[in-house]
Formats: structure tokens, sequence, C-alpha cells
């Protein structure tokens, strides 16, 4: 006998709490099933020295917004922190350490199954967020290779690097901030960039770089990358000798169009200046004591490091939905009603003012569409 409720969500990181308090304050009982055993357990084992790229006062959830003693960017401890507090606040109770392995249609209704027990419910709503889909590339000789090879999402700090050569495949923010955190700690550090890059600073004028975006979302992102892009030369200066390209879209554009964030730079730009982090172009191969390039010679490392990103798969956990994933599992839409009723996804998409405010704004929008709709427990 499933449970009944009146909404079912997955996950209890930021995404699956703002809905279930939202939906709350509207008068429906979310039941949260998550996989781990605490909320925000995503942000528990990130990286020891990040720190939110997007600042405090924009990036609070529905409700609660974030302490002003956390600073202007809070760290990954103080994050989790906030999500707690955020749970006991408006008294939300996950179901932990319960792993939803499919979601099915129920009648009217959706049933998530995880082992021997399932909920029903009108209204489901996915916040499993892309950490538990880590995309790492395979290149011929990785098997030869004879240090470790780890994504990103496995990295925690330097210590184990130390005295070692570590490549660091990749210059998105993880890449880039890893590859900062190693250089600061003294190790011998390379960076692989395959691609044209965009970069911002995290401030422009003092001000969070997210203020620019969310007071242009009336223009087009061509126009406004236009506007932005000599404020942006100005505070970052000429790339031409750091051995990175400029990519051909602004970063709005690149946001919009293909869901590619830019760099937030937080001084890996002035490390690679500094020379104390390399750059190199695209990966050929392994081999057993280093790593071949496209372009340039082979060269010895230690131990490579993938912060080649995530690629979210939900087909095998929607085998019945119809029209709500592309051909390679990813959610075509976040934040308001799917093709499917009563399915919803929150946080699943790229924004340009930032995901933490995104995640607030889609949270809020799916609780107004249910009460709005009259969803009511199913019978």
């Amino acid at each position: 006998m499933a449970h009944e409720c009146d909404a079912i969500v997955i996950g209890a990181g930021p995404a699956g709490l703002a809905a279930a308090a939202s939906l709350k304050a509207r008068g429906r009982d979310a039941v949260i099933l998550e996989k781990a055993d605490a909320v925000g357990a995503v942000w528990r084992r990130h990286y020891d020295r990040l720190h939110l790229h997007t600042d405090r006062a924009r990036s609070g959830l529905p409700g609660l917004s974030m302490p002003k003693a956390y600073g202007r960017y809070p760290s990954r401890a103080q994050v989790v922190e906030y999500l707690a507090a955020y749970a006991a606040k408006f008294a939300l109770k996950p179901v932990f350490n319960t792993a939803v392995s499919a979601i099915r249609r129920d009648g009217s209704a959706w049933r998530a199954e995880a082992g021997q027990e399932s909920w029903r419910a009108p209204v489901i709503v996915v916040a499993t967020g892309w950490a538990d889909f880590p995309y790492a590339p395979s290149w011929p000789g990785m098997e030869t290779f004879g240090g470790p090879i780890l994504h990103s999402s496995a990295y925690r700090n330097p210590a184990p690097f130390a005295g070692k050569r570590v490549l660091v495949v990749g210059y998105g923010n993880s890449g880039a901030e890893i590859a900062l955190d190693l250089a600061e700690a003294g190790i011998d550090v390379t960076l692989s960039v395959r691609s044209p890059v965009n970069i911002v600073p995290r401030e422009l004028f003092g001000l969070p770089i997210l203020v620019f975006p969310i007071a242009e979302q009336w223009l087009p992102p061509r126009v406004a990358d236009i506007l932005n892009a000599p404020a942006i030369r100005l505070a970052l200066g000429s790339l031409a000798a750091t051995g990175l390209r400029k990519a051909a879209k602004g970063p709005l554009r690149s946001i919009v169009e293909d869901g590619r964030v830019p760099l937030i730079d937080i001084g890996t730009l002035a490390a690679i200046r500094a020379g104390r982090i390399k750059i190199r172009g695209d990966v050929a191969s392994f081999t057993a004591h280093g790593v071949a390039f496209q372009q340039s010679q082979p060269e010895r490392f230690d131990a490579a490091i993938l912060a080649t990103g995530f690629r979210p798969d939900l087909r095998q956990l929607l085998p019945d939905a119809k029209g709500v994933l592309s051909p390679s599992g990813a959610p075509l839409v976040s934040g308001r009603a799917t093709s499917e009723a009563g399915l919803f996804f929150c946080g699943a998409i790229v924004s340009p003012t930032g995901q933490l405010r995104q995640i607030a704004i889609e949270a809020t929008a799916i609780a107004e569409i249910v009460v709005e709709a009259g969803t009511a427990r199913a019978a």
C-alpha cells in the first residue's frame, strides 16, 4: 500500500527544500524523499574552499534570507548550515536514506517507488540537481596511467596532491577554482582548456556580477552582452597572453542558447598570468607517466582531475513520462508545468541570474501553479 500525500518532492537539497516549503506555505503538505542521510548532501561533499559565486542577498530560498553574518559570498559550510536552518524553520522532515528508483503514473496520480515502499500523490517535484550525474570522458591510454584520475566531484582539498604534478581538465567554475586551490597550496598545476571561454569578474564596479543580468533581463542577451563587454574587458584585461581564447558568443547568450555558464573569476586568471597555473590545450591521450595534448608535446603528470561537468539523465527515473525529457534524459523545462499533469522539475536548467535565485523563483511558481489548478490529494 502506497503512502498517500498531497505532494512528493524528490531530493532534500536547495531545490527540494524550497519546493516543499513553498507548497507547505500554500496548504500542500509534501513528503521529501532523500537518498542521503541529511539535507544538502551535495553541498556537504563539495570541495572545502568553495564559496557561493553569487552574493548572499540574491541566494536565499523563499521565506528565509541568508544571515548577514555569512558575508557577501557564503562558504560551503555556511550554505550547509543555512539549509539545515531552513528545514528546521519550516518543519520540513525529509524521509532520509530513501533512494527513489522510479516514478510512475498511477491513475491520475504519481507513485514514487523506493525499495519495498512507495508514495502516491497528484503532484511530484523532481529536485535531484545535477551532482548525481558526473560526466567523465574517456581518452586512449587512461587505463595505463600510473596515478589517480578522479572527477572534480570527488575533490576535497590539495592535501592528497602535495609534491605532485596535477592536470585539471576543464575550465569551468569548478576546474578554475580547483586549479587555484592547488596553486595556492604550492602544487604544480596545469589546466587543460579545450574550447574558447567566457570569463566575467565576480564583481563589477564594486557590485556583485549578478546585479547586471538581473537588471538587464528585459534586454535580448546579445544586446546585454554588447553593453557589458567594455566593462568586463576593463575589469579582466586582455586574454591574449594567457593561452586562453575568448568565446564568440557573450556570457549571457551562451547561457540562454547553449546552457554554458561563464567562469566567474575569483583569482584564477591572475594565477595564470603569474605563471602559477599553466595552460594547455585539449587532451589527446594518457600515457603511463603523463598526458599528451592535441597541439603540444606530452608532459609528465602524477594525477588528473576531470572538471568535465555533469549530464543529468532521468530516463530511468521517469520511465512512463512522455515529452518531458530531452533525448539524453535532461528536463526540457523547469519551474513550470510540463507536458505531464502534476509533474514538475525544480532547479534543473541553468539561469543567467543565479542558480539559487532561480530555484527560489521556480519553487514559488510551482506551488502557485499547483494551488491555481486546485490539485487535491489523490483518491
